[in-house]
């Protein structure tokens, strides 16, 4: 069950293979989430020291469940990955030119995960040429329906 997609990210990028990563999340942050106060948009994935780290994703604490603490929002957040998916993203955003993106928060039995995308950029054509598309689609379902409500 999705809690919130970073749309953006399939905008700017292609999405080349996807990873399953756990958060390292405080209690607040945890409630903010499942309350659906969480933001992807801005938020991307990087490397320090051989580990995966969630940066600029915001999350906007509950007044009730923050009471004894300050909420940092925009905290930087530890990725759990398995060592060997770590090296591998390593090798390939290192060697080939690819980026780390942040796709979407779900919930898998009960806990909350973070789907990440091995992604490359798009160029200004590639953007247009997706938007061209999706609007030709939609365009297209449109008139499907047009035909079946005349007949």
């Amino acid at each position: 069950m999705s809690i919130v997609d970073n749309k953006k990210a399939f905008h700017d990028y292609f999405i080349e293979e996807r990873y399953e990563a756990g958060l390292v999340l405080e209690g607040w942050e945890a409630k903010a989430i499942r309350a659906g106060r969480v933001q992807l948009k801005e938020a991307y994935v990087v490397i320090k020291r051989a580990e995966l780290w969630l940066i600029g994703c915001h999350i906007t604490a509950l007044a009730a469940a923050s009471t004894h603490i300050t909420p940092d929002p925009t905290r930087s957040r530890k990725l759990l990955l398995h060592t060997e998916e770590i090296s591998k993203l390593i090798g390939k955003v290192e060697r080939a030119g690819y980026a780390l993106v942040p796709l979407n928060l779900h919930y898998n039995r009960g806990r909350i995960k973070l789907e990440i995308g091995l992604a490359k950029g798009k160029k200004q054509h590639d953007k247009r040429a997706t938007e061209k598309e999706r609007e030709w689609q939609r365009e297209k379902q449109r008139l499907l329906r047009q035909s079946t409500k005349a007949a």
